[in-house]
């Protein structure tokens, strides 16, 4: 006879999974992963959608530049460094959808910005997962969380960063939400390698309860 107590940890075991899940699901937006984040859509406003996301595992870094394609570039490579090896088991990692980058709002050409780039670890490595043997990469618990959304197809470059996350900023006030203005997290799903049908994101994080339509 399985134990409750048993049986909650099993349930909530496999709750944390089934959010980094297969990159066939139908909320996904990975197609060259096996696996990708997963969410629950709570509602589309005028220009944005509200999502709900589980709490997550994530490999991080950080690198400072005056231009964000060259800080991402730096940021990506240490990351990737990693999922390649170079950790305290010396194993391979797949790669996993989406990476995400934390970006200042208020930054200036003339002075270089902290940029903070994250990649999603695979379901397998969501309860633990292997340190990094380089001091400048860390391993980083997201919380549950809604999350402001503005979709976009293209390549996320500076001008696309600062238009989407302006164009998000709009439909946002629009209906008065309340959301961090700091900053907000540039979110990709393709390899460089990858020319058509590319999706990117903005992502803004609410203060208080997220604001939605009104039900018909």
């Amino acid at each position: 006879m399985i134990c409750f107590a048993g049986v909650v940890v099993l349930l909530l075991a496999v709750t944390v999974e089934a959010r980094v899940g297969n990159s066939t699901d139908p909320t996904s937006f990975c197609t060259e992963t096996k696996e990708c984040l997963l969410y629950d859509l709570v509602c589309e406003g005028e220009g944005y959608e509200v999502r709900h996301y589980d709490a997550t595992k994530w490999v991080t870094t950080e690198a400072e530049s005056h231009f964000m394609e060259v800080a991402v570039m730096r940021a990506f490579r240490k990351l990737f460094k990693y999922i390649s090896g170079e950790n305290e088991e010396e194993i391979k990692i797949d790669m996993t959808g989406p990476v995400i980058t934390k970006v200042k709002d208020d930054r200036s050409m003339l002075e270089p910005s902290v940029y903070v780039l994250s990649f999603l670890l695979p379901s397998a490595y969501q309860k633990a997962a292997p340190k990094p043997t380089d001091s400048t990469v860390y391993l980083t618990d997201m919380p549950e969380m809604d999350v402001y959304v503005k979709s976009y197809g293209g390549w996320t470059v500076s001008l696309t960063s600062k238009y989407f996350s302006y164009r998000l900023r709009e439909s946002l006030d629009s209906v008065q939400a309340k959301y961090n203005k700091e900053y907000h997290y540039d979110v990709g799903y393709n390899s460089p390698m990858k020319l058509l049908d590319r999706h990117n994101e903005v992502w803004y994080m609410p203060e208080g309860k997220p604001v939605c339509p009104p039900s018909e």
